[in-house]
């Protein structure tokens, strides 16, 4: 559905992409991450042609972004970071005139009706925009970018700023439309965004794709389990990391020891209990996203 070859832009002397391969199947959602400046949004523009690439090929259903923009456009929805939604207009009357725009003819009022439905906005279809809250002004605009009912969407940062509730709610409208068979592809600078949303995950950094895969598979190139112990005192804590001296151990308020399964557990707790030393606490921690992130990219995930 969406392909990417060797893609690059440079703005102002700038290389912003310097060779992006990307491919989205029929039905998936690819989510970009990346630190700031890395290039997620600079994609998403060429993809939906706003913007012509300096070199690489890229395609959406088959036709060629540059050569065949108006078959790309007639093909995609996009929601970006900036609303394209009149905030003067009523929700019904943002989506009746995208519908117009759209060439829908008498179906224009049926067609907002139907979305105002699909994304609970019926209640409040008859009011100004600019009443609307912030989850429910995100919403719609993703329905006005859903309009011709397109098979790929292209979704920029679109919880950016909402609160958790409305994060959660759009999250659920957006499974419904992988549910629908939409392919999707997603920018996030919430990693859990992409974590529970996303079939597979690219990291983008330096103008290239440095890591592809599904969340599991990005998090298992860190590494395994860690057991997180925490102790009585900060002596006991001292006493443990002198026992465990040769481990892969981590010294903070407690210890963090990378564990490769049960029977290390065992062994780790069985030689702390030698030296006369028993946890007060004990979690497993798995590798999270926030870790895949920070190991490739040496950003912290809010950077992203």
């Amino acid at each position: 559905m969406i392909e990417v070859h060797g893609l690059a832009k440079s703005f102002a002397g700038h290389r912003v992409l310097t060779g992006v391969d990307l491919r989205v199947g029929p039905g998936e959602m690819l989510a970009l991450l990346g630190p700031n400046g890395a290039g997620k949004t600079t994609v998403v523009r060429i993809l939906s042609t706003l913007l012509k690439a300096d070199a690489g090929r890229a395609a959406v259903l088959g036709f060629d972004v540059a050569r065949q923009a108006a078959r790309v456009r007639r093909s995609i929805g996009l929601t970006g970071q900036f609303s394209a939604v009149d905030k003067l207009l009523t929700g019904r009357e943002n989506l009746v005139l995208m519908a117009k725009l759209h060439h829908l003819g008498r179906g224009a009022k049926a067609r907002a009706d139907e979305l105002l439905e699909q994304f609970d906005l019926t209640e409040a279809a008859d009011r100004p925009a600019k009443t609307y809250s912030g989850g429910m002004f995100r919403r719609l605009d993703l329905a006005a970018s859903l309009i011709t009912a397109p098979p790929v969407l292209f979704l920029d940062e679109p919880t950016t700023g909402l609160d958790p509730r409305s994060r959660t709610g759009m999250w659920e409208a957006i499974r419904q439309l992988l549910a629908g068979g939409t392919t999707i592809l997603l920018t996030t600078q919430y990693l859990e965004e992409a974590d529970q949303l996303a079939d597979r995950i690219a990291v983008l950094d330096g103008g290239r794709v440095i890591a592809e895969g599904s969340a599991d598979q990005l998090k298992a190139k860190v590494g395994d389990e860690r057991a997180e112990l925490s102790f009585a005192d900060t002596a006991a804590t001292e006493r443990a990391y002198a026992v465990l001296a040769g481990e892969d151990v981590l010294r903070g308020d407690g210890l963090s020891v990378r564990i490769g399964g049960v029977r290390e557990l065992r062994l780790l707790l069985e030689k702390l209990d030698r030296a006369g030393l028993e946890p007060v606490a004990l979690r497993m921690k798995k590798p999270t996203l926030d870790d895949v992130f920070l190991s490739l990219t040496g950003e912290k995930a809010g950077a992203a």
